[in-house]
C-alpha cells in the first residue's frame, strides 16, 4: 500500500499540515464507511486495498484507508493516543492508517465499536469515505444497527472461498445484514472466475438466505493506471456481461475498471441512516475473542 502511493504524495512539513493538504476543501459531504472483510487466504489483499482506494479517489472521494486486519502493520505508538498521529498521506485524496489492534480500544460494554468509526472521522474531518479492512468479527462490532453492504474478498483458491462464506455467515448472524458484494483477487485468465462467483452466491442464498449482490475482479498482474485520466478512460470501456464475457474472447473484460467503479458507486449510494430493522438477539454482545487467523504473505 505504501509503495503504490509514495510516488504521488508530496512531503508535508508535519503531520497536521499533510492532512490539511490531503483533504483541503472537502468538508460537508456525507460520510460513508465501506467495510472489507479480511481473508487470510488472499495473498494480494494490499493490492485490493490499493485498487479500491484509487478508484474511490477517481470517483471524487476523499479516502482514509484503515487496515485493521490481523495481517496489517503495527500502528504508530502515538496512534493509540491520537489516531491522526498514525495517518500517512499517500496521494492527493488518499491517506492510510495501519491499525492492527486499534479497534479493540473502542469497544464498549455492549460489544459495539461504533466509536472507532467516529474517532476515524474526527481524526480526518474532511474525509468522506473510510475504507476499513478487518476481520469479519471486528467489522460486525462496527456495523451493528447500520445500513451497509459489506465487501467479501476471495481468490482463486478453495480455502479463500470457504473463508469468504464464513465471513458472510458471521456478519449476517451478528448484524442482521443479508446483502454483500464480492471482490475477487485472481487472474483475469482463470477459467474458474464465474464458477467461483456462482458458488459463493449459491451457498449464501441456499444456506443463509443472503445475497451476493455484485462482484468485481481485481487482477494483481494487470498494470494499474497511474493517472485519473487513464482510470477514467478504462471506466468508459463499459462493464462486461457475466454470461457473455468469456465467449467474447477477452478474459480481461472481467477486470474492467468500469465493473469496480459501478460496484463502488453502488456502495457509496447506500443510505447511511440507522437501520429500522432490529438487530438479531445478542448481535451487540461479543464476550468471546475473535478467532485467531493465519498470517498473510506480506505483499506490501
Amino acid at each position: 500500500m505504501r509503495d503504490f502511493y509514495a510516488t504521488s504524495a508530496s512531503v508535508p512539513l508535519d503531520q497536521a499540515e499533510g492532512l490539511r493538504q490531503l483533504f483541503a476543501g472537502r468538508a460537508g459531504r456525507a460520510r460513508q464507511v465501506i467495510a472489507l472483510a479480511a481473508n487470510p487466504h488472499v495473498a494480494f489483499n494490499a493490492t485490493v486495498l490499493d485498487r479500491v482506494a484509487a478508484m474511490l479517489s477517481c470517483l471524487g472521494r476523499q479516502v482514509l484507508v484503515v487496515d485493521a486486519a490481523l495481517s496489517a502493520p503495527a500502528p504508530n505508538e502515538l496512534a493509540r493516543l491520537d489516531l491522526a498521529a498514525g495517518i500517512e498521506p499517500m496521494m492527493p485524496g488518499v491517506a492510510y492508517l495501519p491499525a492492527r489492534g486499534l479497534l479493540m480500544q473502542y469497544v464498549d460494554t455492549r460489544g459495539s465499536a461504533a466509536r472507532f468509526v467516529e474517532a476515524l472521522f474526527d481524526a480526518v474531518p474532511s474525509a468522506d469515505v473510510v475504507l476499513v479492512h478487518a476481520e469479519a468479527a471486528d467489522l460486525a462490532r462496527m456495523l451493528v444497527r447500520t445500513v451497509a453492504r459489506p465487501l467479501l474478498m476471495a481468490a482463486d483458491h478453495p480455502e479463500s472461498l470457504k473463508h469468504a462464506y464464513a465471513s458472510c455467515k458471521l456478519l449476517m448472524q451478528r448484524t442482521g445484514l443479508a446483502t454483500f458484494d464480492l471482490l475477487l483477487a485472481a487472474s483475469a485468465r482463470s477459467p474458474r472466475i464465474l464458477s467461483i462467483v456462482a458458488s459463493l452466491r449459491g451457498c449464501a442464498d441456499s444456506f443463509l438466505g443472503a445475497l451476493v449482490h455484485d462482484w468485481a475482479l481485481i487482477d494483481p498482474a494487470l498494470p494499474v493506471p497511474l493517472t485519473r485520466d487513464e482510470m477514467r478512460a478504462e471506466m468508459s470501456d463499459g462493464v462486461a456481461d457475466d454470461a457473455h464475457a468469456g465467449a467474447q474472447g477477452d478474459p480481461h473484460d472481467f477486470a474492467r475498471a468500469a465493473r469496480l467503479a459501478a460496484l463502488l458507486a453502488a456502495q457509496l449510494a447506500l443510505d447511511d441512516a440507522p437501520d429500522s430493522a432490529p438487530a438479531p438477539a445478542g448481535a451487540a454482545l461479543y464476550s468471546e475473542p475473535a478467532a485467531p487467523g493465519r498470517s498473510l504473505p506480506n505483499d506490501r
